[in-house]
């Protein structure tokens, strides 16, 4: 067991701005995951305040992050890598530290468990000191066995990593085949150009986004089924309440916006509200509704939909979400995996709207929504497919939940010596 301080050396390497232009430095961003991200900076902006040079294998710790895990490092292929003060930067001694072993050991549930326990500070700037940091004793085998149990976790990450290359090639076929079912097919170019042409008939309320994304989707009205819109096939576009919160808990809960944003319900995701017989009565959920995001700082999730499956009459939802319930015309499960779908996802980019740094659709929106609807029964045949489409996706990710559960339990059992890297 060595302390940590003793393997690494505090990096304390000036920017000298005089010798540098800011727009050749490279700022990065640690997350909790210990990766490391390039911070874009708006063209012409600079830092006014001090930084540091951050070298190739250096580890580098978020401060007020720490207690979270951010701790990461540097690429060995990134140059003129900087950080601000409210970053720390240790020179590993690499004749007895691996940097990506370090990495792995803060990465471990029970050490980052210990990091949050000891941060220290004021309510909202709790943070773990570097002294403390620095001063905790680690595991410390032979560089050898270092090395083995990070190509251990390298391994199985690269096996992870196949797996979820493989759910996307599954979710691209499932939504390739669900638009050849309608007869449809997404336009070859998602990307807007910097410049493109369009009929004055087809310009989007004088928005060039909005009239990329209508004039990509005009292949709509090629398919094999009438196009309707959501006046024909809803009956209700309805939006949230505002609920109370409630400190203590009651019979009464509300969904949070991530129970939605997943593309998939979540009940799991709510809070206690304040018990009112009249939300409970108009805001609760049954079986069929279809929730849809009505406003996210992030376009990807605004639209984005989710099927309630059975009846919660005890469960409502917030106001940021807006309650969709079919005609017989259209079966909910269709309607929730249409509204996923390309054809309307760029209806829904065209239609959303900016303010304070957030994206919004409303209501006169959606019963907008251009539809394809095949008849009932075909819309049963076409879900059918998608359903067992997204059952195989479903064992895809089981089987990468269940390799990452296993390697890290093996990682740490490795780090603290009760499993031997020779059993590997």
């Amino acid at each position: 067991m060595k302390p940590i301080g003793g393997l690494v050396r505090l990096r304390k390497e000036r920017v000298d701005k005089r010798a540098f232009k800011f727009s050749d430095l490279q700022p990065i961003t640690i997350h909790f995951d210990g990766s490391v991200e390039r911070r874009a900076v708006e063209t012409g902006r600079e830092y006014s305040m001090d930084l540091w040079f951050a070298r190739p294998g250096d580890i580098v710790v978020a401060k007020i992050d720490l207690k979270n895990g951010a701790v990461g490092i540097v690429p060995s292929d990134w140059s003129n890598v900087v950080v601000t003060g409210h970053f720390a930067v240790y020179d590993p001694d690499r004749t007895k530290l691996l940097p990506e072993y370090l990495h792995r050991i803060v990465q471990t549930e029970f050490f980052k468990a210990h990091l949050w326990r000891n941060k220290v500070g004021a309510e909202g700037r709790k943070e773990v000191k570097l002294d403390f940091f620095e001063g905790e004793r680690i595991p410390l085998p032979s560089l050898e066995e270092q090395k083995a149990i990070v190509e251990r976790w390298r391994k199985a990450q690269d096996e992870i990593c196949a797996v979820r290359e493989r759910i996307e090639r599954q979710a691209a076929a499932v939504e390739s085949r669900f638009l050849d079912d309608l007869g449809l097919k997404a336009p070859a170019r998602r990307e807007q150009p910097r410049a493109f042409a369009a009929w004055w008939k087809d310009m989007a309320g004088l928005s060039a986004r909005a009239t990329f994304l209508s004039v990509s989707n005009s292949s709509l009205n090629l398919g094999k089924y009438p196009v309707v819109q959501g006046h024909r096939c809803l009956v209700e576009v309805r939006h949230g309440c505002s609920a109370s919160p409630s400190p203590t808990p009651t019979a009464l809960e509300v969904l949070k916006i991530s129970a939605v944003t997943r593309g998939s319900f979540d009940p799991t995701e709510k809070k206690y509200a304040v018990d009112d017989a009249r939300a409970r009565q108009e805001f609760s959920l049954r079986r069929g509704d279809v929730l849809v995001c009505r406003t996210n700082g992030t376009l990807a999730y605004v639209g984005m939909s989710a099927l309630v499956t059975e009846n919660m009459p005890n469960l409502i939802f917030p106001d940021k979400i807006i309650r969709l319930r079919a005609d017989k015309s259209i079966l909910p499960e269709y309607l929730w995996h249409v509204l996923k779908s390309y054809p309307l996802r760029a209806q829904v980019e065209a239609a959303a709207r900016t303010a304070v740094g957030n994206y919004a659709i409303g209501t006169e929106d959606i019963w907008n929504f251009r539809i394809p609807l095949p008849p009932i029964v075909e819309q049963k045949r076409i879900m059918d497919r998608v359903s067992a489409g997204r059952a195989e996706i479903a064992l895809e990710h089981e089987d990468a939940d269940r390799l990452n559960h296993e390697v890290t339990s093996e990682v740490e059992a490795l780090i603290l010596g009760t499993k031997k890297v020779s059993e590997v």
